[in-house]
């Protein structure tokens, strides 16, 4: 069964409010062309407001996890620039520079592992879930055994 953005906008609504965000018009989009990601925040913050992207192929067991995953994007998005805009204080404008790019790379790995920890826990803490989406190292696994 493919999603829709009413099942979409029923899980933002609960966990808006578990992630204090409120003071947020969020709205959903179910995305429905070819696309690599499972789901994407896009973020207006002078206006607080945003838009929470998630594929139709979402597994519906899985379509929390990522509703979760997003919202924290959200709710971490001003550390986000503020570190975003120190690295680019640091290394200047330009993005081939070999340091800059070391760090922006370990600054989105360490982005992505601290949402990817921090929706686990939520959802350990408020679902008591405990099967979490191994997507990565399914991909990983698959490719390794090819």
């Amino acid at each position: 069964m493919k999603l829709n953005e009413e099942q979409v906008d029923i899980l933002l609504r609960k966990w808006q409010d578990i992630l204090r965000l409120r003071d947020w018009d969020i709205k959903p989009v179910v995305v429905t062309q070819e696309w690599r990601k499972s789901g994407d925040v896009k973020i207006d913050r002078d206006n607080h407001m945003a838009a929470v992207m998630i594929h139709e192929t979402v597994p519906e067991e899985h379509l929390e996890e990522v509703v979760v995953h997003e919202l924290l994007h959200l709710r971490l998005y001003g550390m986000d620039q503020l570190i975003e805009e120190t690295i680019n204080i640091l290394h200047g404008p330009d993005d081939s520079d070999p340091k800059k790019q070391l760090a922006i790379g370990m600054f989105f790995l360490e982005l992505e592992s601290t949402v990817e920890d921090l929706t686990k826990a939520m959802l350990t803490a408020y679902c008591n879930k405990k099967d979490f989406w191994f997507k990565r190292v399914d991909k990983q696994i698959c490719e390794e055994l090819e």
